[in-house]
This record gives C-alpha cells, sequence and structure tokens, in this order.
C-alpha cells in the first residue's frame, strides 16, 4: 500500500484537551482514506501550560501528567488521552509519528548567574560586548513532576546562548563556556551562524545532555511505542548530535525509525543536499523547494510554466528522502513564514504528491477538515482566517490509495496543462491524471493494451463523460479550466 503522512493539527488547532479524543475516534476514517501514519503535534509541557503548541518546550518528560505550568493536560490532553490515540491509531494500521524539539527550551525554574556577551544579531559570529555577569532562567528543576523519570537538573552549561538577560534589554547572549565561545557547525551560514534560534539554546557538544537526550529518546519509545519522528528546526542543531541521537534510538528501540526533518530552506535545493550528505542519509526531508514551487505556481497562475513545477526539487533529486507538502503549520497564513499555496491550486498540488511514483506525501489538517481561526498579521490588525478544506481531498486520496500504483508515463509537453498515466499492477487499477493552470484541455495519453475497451470515469467529477479506451490503448482525457481530473477504470 502506498504510505502517505497526515499532519494532524495546525499552528491554530483548538485546545481544550480536544485533539487527542478526535484523533482516537477519527483513526478508523483516516484508515479508510489511506492514510498509513500521523504527525502529531509535540505532546509534551511548554512553558504556556495548556495553551502552548508545544514548539516552546519546558518539560519533555510531561507528556500532560503532572502539575506544571499551571496545568496538568497539555493543550491537546492528558498523557492518557495521548495513549489512547496512539493505540487506536495503530489498531488501524497506522503509525505515529512524534514531533521532536531539542534545539531549545524555555520556561526555566530559576534564574542562574553566568558570564555571557551580546553578539550582532544579523551575524552571531560577531561578539559584540565583554563577557560580563548575567541572571537566565537557565535552571529547570522541574518541582511538579520531581525526579520522576528522571533526575537530570538543566542549568546554564547545558546551553549555548539565551534571548532574556534579567535587567537588560532584550539581546542574543552567546554564553561563556568550557565547550567554546563559538557556536555549533552548522550547515549554512546564515546570519553568521544560525545555531541560536530562541529561548535557551541546546548545548549539544556538552556529553551530559547529550546523555539524557539519549535517555529521554528511550523513555519516549518505552512509554508510547511510536513509529517515526518528525524532528524540529535542524537548521538550527548540529547535525553531528542528530546522526548520533537517532543511531541510539534506533539501536535502544530494535527499530528502524523513521525520521523527516525540518530543514526549511525554500528554492535552495542545494542546502537540502548537503544537510543529507552531512547526515549521511539517515532521515528524510520535507521538500521545501517543491513547497516554494506550488506557492509561486498558484499566484503566477496561467502565466507559470507547469513543466517546471519539479524543478529544483527534492522530489525530482532524491525521492528517498522527500516528504512532500502542500502547506504546513509555519506556512499558513499569519504565520513567520506565511506562503499559503491558494485556495484554487491546492487540488492540482495535491494531485501532483499523491498521485505520482515519487515522495511520501504529507496531507494538511486544514487541507482535509477545513480551519477558522483569528491571530493578528505584521501590521498588529486582528484578522480572521478561513481555511476551506480542499475540493476533492477524499477523493484523492482514495485515488492514492486504490489506484496510483505501478508504471508512470508523463505527458508534460504542454507550459499549460500536465498529464500522466499509472499503468497500476497485478492488485490495483491504475489511473490517468490531466491539470492545467490555464484553460479546458484533452490530452491524448497511452494507458496501454490491458485496457482496451475499458470505460474511465472522473473520480472526482469535473466531468460527466465518459471515456473508452481505443483499439491501441490510448484515449483522449479531458480536463477543466484551472483544474484536475482523475481518470479511473468503471
Amino acid at each position: 500500500m502506498n504510505q502517505t503522512m497526515i499532519q494532524y493539527f495546525h499552528w491554530y488547532s483548538e485546545g481544550n484537551g480536544k485533539l487527542w479524543k478526535e484523533a482516537e475516534e477519527k483513526a478508523q476514517y483516516l484508515a479508510e482514506l489511506g492514510i498509513t501514519s500521523v504527525w502529531f503535534p509535540p505532546a509534551y509541557k511548554g512553558t504556556d501550560g495548556a495553551n502552548s503548541i508545544g514548539y516552546d518546550a519546558y518539560d519533555i518528560f510531561d507528556l500532560g501528567e503532572f502539575d506544571q505550568k499551571n496545568s496538568i493536560p497539555t493543550k491537546y490532553g492528558t498523557k492518557e488521552e495521548y495513549i489512547n490515540a496512539i493505540k487506536a491509531l495503530k489498531k488501524n494500521n497506522i503509525e505515529v509519528i512524534v514531533d521532536v524539539v531539542l534545539g531549545h527550551k524555555a520556561g526555566g525554574d530559576e534564574l542562574e548567574t553566568f558570564k555571557a556577551a551580546k553578539v550582532d544579531e544579523n551575524n552571531r559570529e560577531k561578539i559584540i560586548s565583554e563577557f560580563t555577569d548575567i541572571q537566565s532562567y537557565t535552571k529547570f528543576t522541574f518541582p511538579g513532576r520531581g525526579k520522576k523519570f528522571s533526575d537530570f537538573e538543566w542549568n546554564f552549561t547545558c546551553f549555548s546562548g539565551v534571548d532574556y538577560a534579567e535587567g537588560k534589554e532584550s539581546h542574543i547572549y552567546k554564553i561563556q563556556s568550557e565547550y567554546g565561545n563559538d557556536w555549533e557547525e552548522m550547515i549554512d551560514d546564515e546570519k553568521g551562524n544560525y545555531d541560536y534560534l530562541m529561548f535557551n539554546d541546546v548545548e549539544h557538544r556538552n556529553p551530559h545532555v547529550r546523555e539524557e537526550l539519549n535517555n529521554w529518546a528511550k523513555w519516549y519509545f518505552d512509554e508510547t511505542d511510536f513509529d517515526g519522528v518528525r524532528l524540529d528546526a535542524l537548521k538550527h542543531i548540529s547535525f553531528d548530535f542528530y546522526k548520533e541521537w537517532l543511531t541510539m534510538l534506533r539501536s535502544n528501540s530494535g527499530k528502524n525509525i523513521f525520521a523527516v526533518g525540518e530543514y526549511w530552506a525554500p528554492g535552495q535545493l542545494n542546502l537540502l543536499q548537503k544537510y543529507i550528505e552531512a547526515t549521511e542519509g539517515c532521515m528524510s526531508l520535507f521538500d521545501s523547494s517543491l513547497h516554494n514551487n506550488f506557492h509561486t505556481a498558484s499566484n503566477e497562475g496561467d502565466s507559470y510554466d507547469l513543466r517546471r513545477i519539479f524543478d529544483e526539487t527534492l522530489t525530482a533529486v532524491d525521492p528517498l528522502h522527500s516528504v512532500s507538502i502542500v502547506d504546513n503549520h509555519d506556512t499558513q497564513p499569519l504565520q513567520d513564514l506565511e506562503a499559503p499555496v491558494e485556495t484554487w491550486f491546492k487540488p492540482l498540488a495535491y494531485a501532483l504528491i499523491l498521485l505520482r511514483e515519487n515522495g511520501y506525501p504529507c496531507v494538511f489538517y486544514p487541507d482535509l477538515y477545513g480551519a477558522t481561526y483569528k491571530d493578528n498579521d505584521r501590521e498588529g490588525n486582528e484578522q480572521e482566517i478561513f481555511l476551506d478544506k480542499v475540493d476533492g481531498i477524499e477523493e484523492l486520496l482514495k485515488a492514492r490509495k486504490e489506484n496510483a500504483y505501478g508504471a508512470q508515463k508523463d505527458y508534460f509537453e504542454d507550459a499549460n496543462c500536465l498529464g500522466w498515466t499509472r499503468e497500476g499492477d497485478d492488485d490495483h487499477q491504475g489511473c490517468a491524471v490531466v491539470l492545467s493552470n490555464k484553460d479546458s484541455y484533452v490530452k491524448p495519453m497511452e494507458m496501454g493494451e490491458k485496457y482496451i475497451g475499458k470505460i474511465f470515469f472522473d473520480v472526482l467529477g469535473r466531468s460527466e463523460e465518459k471515456i473508452e479506451i481505443r483499439e491501441d490503448g490510448w484515449a483522449d482525457f479531458p480536463v477543466p479550466a484551472g483544474n484536475v481530473s482523475v481518470w479511473i477504470p468503471e
């Protein structure tokens, strides 16, 4: 069966402990659509307690079990509800991918005094002050949890930088450290060195930190029996660390844990390839280059040459390491990396990731269910956003589950109309896909001898006509203007 992931949350997912329960209830429905893995949001206590989305990680051992940060449950529910959701998914043969945030910690319990210096925020290699004493919340004692599961206490030696100093202006401060007054080595030299992202930046050169994070991974696996990990903000974390961490996790779990990382570099395929090479192919990456092409194509309309849609993408050059997406929680409207794919183009984009041979597609929660939320835009004005579910998304998912198999023939000769056929295999009938970003088209394509005389219909209902495959194995497949049609045998 074809693998298909869903990101089962978005930045504004409803709180009040509803998500884990909802996932448990929807497990069978997801399986019927052909979803084979669910990526959950960070499941541990953030600094904002029951309101935390999870990327402001406070206590990674608290999965909604302890009274910390003014709450026992996380935004998504209690530990018990989380475990129940995982069990329900696994019962329906759906794998669980957990979100792992190990680049920073937030919400420290106590102030500590240590030496640090300001760095230039646009060139973090440049130190612009003396190393002097500052105070920051770098001591983590987890009083609500006590010593349960781990007695490790984090202190300033576990961090390489902070953005808070008591009584001083907000700035990035480099901590004076026995591990060096430089940052850890990164793949790219953006901002001089992009090790620092936010809050208290974890010092992965500290052997005690590495040991604790390796122990935590084994504990997390033992508690939940997850199948895969989504690794947050790789651009800001030592690639050496994750190579070791994944090796240890796979060894300790006795399982070939799937890993996909977020290295967000739109239009910079070279950086994705460089990262995969540096980590010796131990993880896949989200194809931020393909997402960038979708965003551009959806905004340029019929002036965009669809033949370029896979140019400079990971899905084209290294499909085994590519997880393809149409949107995610960072690109959705009102977020920092806002670059949404326009509504009209989304059915085309999903056809391109769901019905072709290459890549491991990931569906975004609002694209399956829709979403409504409010937040401030960059000018500080409140906006209400309505995200419609993608027209035909269930049919596209079912077509992937039932028809997107076998050899693929491409018909990419037209700048405004792409087509391809999948010939099927011993267990599945194939399909023919046509999409247009301009006028309505009719595209001649070959389905092959075994389909001669068979009648095809558009599973998306864009066209009501039926198509018969001719004696030469070919047929003329129509598509409406600015849309996609998926033709399958009756």
